[in-house]
């Protein structure tokens, strides 16, 4: 199975700095600033190779990248401790009931 997702967050990262061609630049260094211990919010890469693939299958995505997404959505939210969505939810509670 390809890997189409790299993580960072937490002072880890799955790349760094070299990594530009398969992280693209803003991926490769956020990989690199969180590995040398700069404060970066974690988070997650989609790899170049999925633009890639993206293109060249007429506009459809990798079969696995939804759950490799997925994946790295959850562990974002543990590492975070925090649900994507949560403060959306919660305004719009708040509009709603004005």
């Amino acid at each position: 199975m390809t890997k189409w997702v790299y993580s960072f967050g937490a002072g880890k990262a799955e790349g760094d700095g070299t990594w530009r061609d398969l992280l693209g630049g803003k991926g490769a260094g956020l990989a690199e600033m969180t590995k040398i211990g700069l404060p970066v919010p974690a988070g997650f890469t989609i790899s170049t190779q999925a633009c890639d693939y993206f293109y060249k299958s007429g506009k459809k995505y990798p079969a696995e990248l939804k759950k490799q997404v997925t994946d790295n959505v959850a562990k974002l939210e543990r590492t975070t401790r925090k649900k994507l969505g949560e403060c959306r939810r919660k305004i719009s509670n708040i509009v709603s009931a004005l």
